[in-house]
């Protein structure tokens, strides 16, 4: 996990123009800073010094803050400015950080889903939905902490510490020196805590999309289960997957809190080691009051951008780890099926599937594998066969929503023969009524049990008046009457003229089918 993913400023535009707006507060944060300790210490020097004040303690920094705010009164004043800009510098870079947080992770999420879309039902389908599903809503939500907390005091850090380490060396190079030699320990612990927040962050968010996937199958799956008397039977193991992710989250909590402990620690015994040598110099008369209070002010300026980067570094872990899973998404490639030249009107066309083979995922078999079928206008091609061997596959390769391995698919028109790897993908796809297996309805459809939201799809297949209307397993989940009826209307479909494919278990439909195809796999040799 980087602190700054250049994945982020490559690809969210907002991120980048966030980041260079934050740079430039945090120069303005840092001036007014040391203008804030340079006047406090003007202030405080003439009532501390036990005898008055006959140079500047404050050296070439003089320049920043008049000798006459050693008046209370005018220090006063001044003080006052200061304050108004740092909380003025701190509500604007909030607003921008809420603002810009949200931007971008409505913008990485909308990448996502799209690129998830492009990549096929077939890569959604081989369990890879739900855990899209958990990244681009909870996931991404994590990010925010990242750009409100993290990535500010990041920026701070890479331009408050080296200017407040110039200033104090300015002042008084021992105390610069202790605070060089000890300020790489903030660093070494924040890497050594941040390793163990990287562990912990994962397992939350593997915990969490463990959860999901099972929370969502058990939704999918939930009419099937009540049919059955079975609804109750998944309790115990979602229970089992929450209190994983419940002990994931409280083991992220207490690495949060011990290494804000831990930092805290660190970064007190650093600043009381300076405090101390200043003042047995003081006492000695090696340091003025105005000069050891300067630096005092400043020594604890230098640590705190990088304390406060290693306290927020587990609110942003959980969003990183997040963020990794979304560009693990869009960095896997899309297999663009299709040409550039323009599809040809399907109506009347003849469908020609040619020796059609398609690799798993795993690439261990070929579903389907050598598939060749014709499917005419004002028929009811039906692809069968167990399981597993490819139907729907084949399906989505004659929409063009995958590009097959070996073969082809084409139409025959009356212009002639064209492949659909050869013309515009959305333009082929545009023509295909589809009617899936597991339709999603969206927020209509929660309501309804899957053979209800299966007729629902159906009706927009056949309705659609699209020339070729391809139909996934139509009759699964139906009653006798009502697959009569489905039957009924897809030979009805045909006899209009439309083109019609299914894949499908049905031996009724299958006996109402003008062809039948035989849809096989095949293991690959290794």
């Amino acid at each position: 996990m980087r602190p700054l993913d250049p994945r982020l400023i490559r690809r969210i535009g907002p991120a980048r123009r966030y980041i260079a707006t934050t740079a430039v507060l945090g120069l303005a944060m840092a001036l007014a800073i040391l203008v804030q300790a340079l006047l406090i210490a003007r202030a405080l020097a003439p009532v501390l010094a036990p005898a008055p004040l006959t140079e500047d303690g404050l050296r070439w920094l003089g320049v920043l803050v008049p000798v006459e705010a050693r008046q209370l009164a005018v220090a006063l004043g001044w003080l006052g400015v200061v304050v108004a800009i740092r909380v003025l510098l701190t509500w604007t870079q909030e607003r921008l950080a809420h603002r810009a947080g949200a931007r971008v992770i409505s913008e990485l999420r909308s990448q996502v889903v799209a690129h998830a879309g492009a990549l096929g039902p077939r890569w959604a389908a081989s369990g890879e939905g739900a855990a899209v599903a958990t990244t681009v809503t909870r996931g991404l939500d994590s990010l925010l902490p990242y750009f409100v907390r993290y990535l500010p005091q990041l920026l701070l850090s890479a331009t408050v510490t080296p200017i407040m380490i110039v200033v104090v060396l300015g002042l008084d190079w021992i105390s610069a020196a202790i605070v060089i030699g000890t300020l790489p320990l903030v660093p070494i612990f924040m890497i050594l805590v941040g390793l163990t927040t990287q562990e912990r962050s994962a397992k939350h968010l593997e915990a969490m999309q463990r959860l999901a996937s099972r929370t969502l199958d058990l939704i999918a799956g939930l009419p099937t289960l009540r049919g059955l008397g079975r609804e109750h039977g998944p309790a115990a193991r979602v229970r089992e997957l929450g209190d994983a992710q419940r002990r994931a989250t409280m083991g992220s909590l207490r690495i949060a809190f011990l290494s804000g402990m831990v930092l805290e620690l660190l970064t007190t015994l650093a600043v009381a080691l300076v405090a101390v040598t200043l003042g047995f110099r003081l006492v000695a008369g090696g340091v003025s009051i105005e000069t050891a209070l300067a630096v005092l002010i400043l020594a604890p300026e230098v640590y705190l951008p990088l304390r406060m980067v290693g306290t927020h570094f587990h609110a942003s872990a959980d969003g990183m780890a997040a963020a990794d899973s979304a560009f693990a998404i869009l960095e896997r490639p899309v297999a663009a099926p299709g040409g550039h030249a323009p599809a040809p009107d399907l109506t009347g066309a003849t469908l020609v599937v040619e020796d059609l083979a398609v690799a798993t995922p795993d690439g261990r078999r070929l579903a389907p594998a050598r598939l060749s079928f014709q499917a005419r206008p004002g028929t009811v091609t039906a692809l069968v066969g167990p399981n597993g061997d490819g139907k729907s596959t084949a399906l989505s390769a004659l929409m063009g929503l995958l590009t097959p391995d070996s073969g082809y698919v084409a139409a025959l028109t009356a212009s002639g023969r064209t492949d659909a790897q050869d013309v515009d993908g959305e333009g082929w796809s545009r023509q295909f009524a589809w009617a899936p297996q597991r339709p999603d309805l969206g927020s209509e459809g929660r309501t309804l049990s899957l053979g209800q939201r299966q007729g629902v799809a159906l009706d927009r297949a056949l309705g659609a008046g699209r020339p070729v209307v391809v139909l996934d397993e139509p009759t699964s989940h139906l009653d006798r009457a009502s697959r009569d009826a489905v039957i009924a209307r897809i030979v009805a479909a045909a006899g209009a003229g439309a083109t019609v494919v299914v894949a499908t278990h049905e031996e009724d439909l299958i006996a109402a089918a003008d062809v039948v195809v035989e849809v096989a796999a095949l293991e690959v040799a290794r």
